[in-house]
């Protein structure tokens, strides 16, 4: 933040005749930086373990919770209850996938989705979804949650354990 202030104030006009908008200016001291990129579109194709495929044109018009868990996650398993809870209330505008972070086989998660009553799709780390896994960005601790507006924007990135309180701080109903 302080080296887009400096920036700022090197390019700003410095009388009223010169004027320009903040967003004048924060595009013209885009320009300067060459390391300066933007956010690319999220795409994605994951199928999770009934088959079914989820993209970004799918589940547009929905909020995209994506949790990156493990089974051998202690946290992980403690929020658990807080998705299944969220996404039985508010399914129709909200699409959780849990994207299990781990070599595991099909019947070990069943089993696990079976003793846990987990409601939401598991998408599993596998040949078919390994390279999806990496379009959501480096992960770098269990669990990490990120979550998309229904336009695909991203919203917010969660580190750790999160609640229901945390989900509705940024997802509420669609009119």
């Amino acid at each position: 933040m302080k080296k887009y202030l400096i920036i700022l104030l090197l390019i700003a006009p410095f009388h009223t005749s010169q004027a320009l908008s903040f967003g004048e200016v924060m595009d013209s001291v885009k320009k300067l930086m060459p390391w300066y990129e933007s956010v690319p579109e999220l795409t994605f194709e994951l199928r999770d373990t009934k088959g079914n495929i989820f993209t970004e044109k799918n589940t547009k018009g929905k909020y995209l919770v994506i949790n990156f868990w493990a089974s051998w996650c202690t946290p992980c398993l403690k929020e658990i209850p807080a998705f299944v809870e969220f996404y039985k209330e508010n399914s129709h505008y909200v699409e959780i996938l849990g994207l299990d972070f781990e070599p595991v086989n099909i019947e070990v998660i069943n089993e696990f989705v079976e003793r846990f009553s987990i409601n939401y799709p598991i998408i599993l780390y596998s040949h078919i979804n390994d390279t999806e896994f990496n379009k959501f960005g480096e992960i770098v601790g269990m669990p990490t949650t990120i979550i998309y507006s229904p336009k695909g924007e991203l919203l917010q990135t969660f580190m750790g354990e999160i609640t229901i309180e945390d989900l509705k701080k940024y997802i509420s109903p669609i009119n």
